[in-house]
């Protein structure tokens, strides 16, 4: 068999080679519906691989639920890694499928949620109709019901605490969404599995991943006390604030490597436990799990005309959340990494809400925290801390559901602390930072002192990994 190109699959006969192949970097990115069994799978799958005549195609495992197939067993599609090029590049359409998947539909309604949105609610189902196939209620609720088979697999969670992490506010309701979509009850499902005595998940990624370099980027960084780095994974505390509809939540996670498997293994504590799954969303999001890297440094090669410059397997590592990320970078102006760091470390140790039982691990510290403290504690400029300050208390005007554009309105914040945050907090994938000096000083030496050589706007729409692609090579 020939060399599969994972840049490209629009053909059937594309579809074929990567389903009989069994080639981790096309997982997430198709899936296969039978038609004589009516369960669909991952290209991974490892049962005997049915005949074409008996195959449809979806591109998204919704659209395989939609047309009235059920998961697989055996590969688990809730376990498969998701795909960008799915969603297009609605903007709209994105925010929405973020909005569902953090429960908007499960704590609101679809005007409320079509109003967040500055849409009707009628443009709201014609978009998903066109899209998916199916109405954003069905999207949602199939993602509960897929987050809650993943947690009947792999973990030892009472059935009531299942079902509140998958987003269902009654057993019984938890009951009968497995029932008529997985056609199998919760308990049949557990049995299949091999669960663990705590709360340990598996995060599929499409190779390559280079993980010891995402570890080095996070260990140069890392805040005593907020984050750890080992040599094999990577830690951190967490909260989410509250929302009008939910509470607020706290907790830690880390993540390592499974030898042999592409997968992360994670270990994760939240409190309350129905936060679980926008936690495990998130904690993909920080890891770039989705990513189709393949595709992605094919496209940064063509774009150059050459490969030197990259680094085989990079992710880009995120941040929690766009308000940990704007103090990070607030303090990281003008400074070398290893000053901002100490400058976040300070502020963590002094302002951080310590982690029960335990003195050595802390929270990142909240707007109002920072807001009514001195700040004395960060050897810097006194315009700097102010900015800090001014920061924390914009936040607790306008909440953490903000346009991060509107930051630009504040003094001391620009373009690029911006585009930082965009980057690595909201994990968009086209943030050029041609203005950092890590850049400039990384093309200098790439092209010889040439940026001519380097043109940016050829690298669309990947130019956040172009920057990390540079960084990684001072």
């Amino acid at each position: 068999m020939t060399e599969l190109d994972t840049t490209h699959l629009l053909a059937t006969a594309d579809w074929q080679r990567a389903r009989l192949a069994r080639d981790a970097r096309f997982d997430g990115l198709f899936f296969v519906a039978v038609k004589t069994t009516g369960i669909f799978c991952r290209p991974i799958c490892p049962a005997v691989p049915p005949k074409e005549h008996n195959v449809e195609y979806f591109t998204h495992a919704v659209q395989a639920y939609g047309a009235g197939y059920r998961p697989c067993l055996r590969c688990r599609p809730d376990s498969a890694p998701g795909s960008c090029a799915w969603r297009g590049t609605d903007t709209t359409f994105q925010r929405a499928l973020t909005l569902i998947d953090a429960g908007a539909l499960q704590n609101g309604d679809m005007p409320a949620l079509a109003a967040r949105l500055g849409i009707s609610d009628r443009y709201l189902r014609r978009l998903f109709q066109t899209r998916l196939g199916l109405s954003p209620k069905a999207y949602g609720l199939f993602g509960q019901v897929m987050f809650a088979k993943k947690l009947l697999h792999e973990t030892a969670l009472p059935m009531l605490d299942v079902a509140a992490a998958a987003g269902f506010h009654s057993l019984r309701r938890f009951n009968d969404a497995c029932q008529k979509h997985l056609k199998m009850t919760p308990s049949a499902i557990r049995r299949q599995g091999e669960p663990s005595s705590d709360v340990r998940l598996t995060l599929a990624y499409r190779p390559p991943l280079n993980w010891q370099q995402m570890l080095a980027f996070w260990r140069a960084r890392a805040i005593e006390g907020l984050e750890w780095v080992t040599d094999s994974s990577y830690g951190r505390t967490f909260t989410l604030p509250a929302t009008a509809h939910t509470v607020e939540a706290k907790g830690w996670f880390e993540v390592s490597p499974i030898e042999g498997q592409a997968c992360l293994a994670l270990r994760i504590e939240v409190d309350p436990p129905h936060a679980l799954r926008t936690v495990v969303q998130r904690v993909r999001q920080i890891l770039d799990l989705d990513a189709d890297v393949a595709m992605i440094e094919h496209h940064l090669q063509q774009a150059t005309g050459a490969a030197d410059w990259l680094t085989p397997g990079l992710r880009i590592p995120g941040i929690w959340s766009p308000f940990e990320a704007g103090i990070r970078a607030i303090l990281g102006q003008q400074v070398s990494v290893a000053a901002a760091r100490t400058h976040v470390t300070r502020l963590v140790a002094a302002l951080g809400e310590p982690v029960t039982n335990t003195n050595a691990q802390r929270y990142f510290p909240t707007p109002e925290a920072i807001v009514t403290d001195s700040l004395d504690m960060l050897k810097m400029p006194t315009a700097r801390r102010e900015t800090v300050r001014r920061f924390a208390a914009w936040y607790m005007e306008h909440g953490h559901e903000n346009d991060v554009e509107d930051w630009l309105t504040l003094k001391g914040i620009g373009r690029w602390t911006l585009d930082y945050v965009r980057m690595r907090a909201l994990g968009e994938p086209d943030v050029w930072l041609g203005t950092d000096l890590g850049v400039k000083k990384a093309l200098a030496q790439w092209s010889d002192g040439s940026e001519a050589a380097f043109d940016a706007d050829r690298l669309a729409p990947w130019r956040s990994y172009a920057t990390f692609h540079l960084w990684s090579k001072l």
